[in-house]
């Protein structure tokens, strides 16, 4: 949207380039404005002809900066992505030495909110907005009668939050002692010490597990943390698949382990046996051969 904004708008004074793995976009765009690229695998399709050209726009002269907005599919994985995700931010550090040392590329990462700690373990620096992002295209994620009430589309990014605005006309406020904009429904909690809710509701404090947690759990004794009320909290033993008892799982059942090694055994014999029948059919073909030879000599 942003790419196809600033290609139409005059006004809208950004440039952009566009990295996807939809080649058909090469029919819209020049070859400086697109990149054929898999994000999963950080491979460009164009070759080093692409690789220096996403180079060169990542270099910021004439007090222009960048910054990167990624929409991934969500179903791909946060390592995968991440790793991409580090190596354009490192070609980035590379344009500028001097300034960006102990700096990272500004970036937005639109994703679930329940991605939050894997997304996390791999940029410790980056903090989830509370701004719920809809599709108009999309049947779950979008508001009005036929898609969800929440959206759980959630921004990442590395940028103080007290620099993103979101509007108050569609329901977020400004957190005074979180310094952030936050949902409506999103109370600060003075235990915690901060604006807990992840979905847009208001979340309620628990004292016995130390946080906050859905209105919607409760803490049960029995498995000594908060969940749905009516839930199944016994602690039922699966046996192994393979002989059905209890303490271990199929991957290292002992009867696993004595039918594998009888079926290579068996494997082996069978292979074993193959090679000696070739040995004794070349054996024979070559005795005939050398009984040929006596007779015509």
């Amino acid at each position: 949207m942003i790419h196809s904004k600033a290609s139409e708008e005059e006004e809208f004074s950004v440039r952009s380039l566009l990295l996807d793995i939809d080649f058909r976009y090469s029919q819209f765009y020049t070859e400086d404005e697109f990149c054929h690229y898999n994000m999963f695998n950080h491979h460009f399709f164009g070759g080093e002809a692409a690789h220096e050209t996403c180079r060169k726009f990542l270099h910021e002269e004439n007090g222009e900066r960048v910054i990167m907005v990624t929409d991934p599919p969500f179903g791909g994985l946060v390592e995968a992505l991440a790793s991409s995700f580090k190596k354009l931010m490192a070609m980035w550090k590379e344009t500028e030495k001097e300034g960006h040392d102990n700096k990272e590329m500004p970036m937005f990462w639109i994703f679930p909110y329940f991605f939050e700690s894997r997304i996390l373990d791999f940029f410790p620096s980056f903090s989830m907005m509370d701004y719920q992002v809809d599709y108009d295209n999309h049947a779950l994620y979008k508001h009005g009668k036929t898609g969800r009430r929440q959206s759980p589309v959630r921004i990442f990014t590395n940028l103080t939050p007290s620099m993103i605005v979101l509007p108050e006309e569609e329901g977020y406020r400004f957190c005074t002692v979180c310094q952030r904009y936050v949902s409506s429904g999103n109370q600060h909690c003075e235990i915690c010490n901060s604006c807990t809710s992840k979905d847009g509701r208001r979340w309620k404090h628990c004292v016995l597990c130390k946080k906050c947690v859905k209105p919607s759990w409760f803490h049960c004794n029995n498995c000594n943390c908060c969940t749905l009320q009516k839930h199944s909290c016994e602690k039922t033993d699966v046996g192994c698949f393979v002989c059905g008892k209890t303490g271990h799982k199929r991957s290292a059942c002992p009867s696993l382990s004595r039918s594998r090694a009888k079926r290579l055994k068996t494997q082996k014999r069978v292979k074993t046996g193959i090679c000696k029948r070739l040995a004794m059919k070349h054996a024979i073909f070559s005795k005939r051969k050398v009984k040929n030879k006596k007779k015509k000599s």
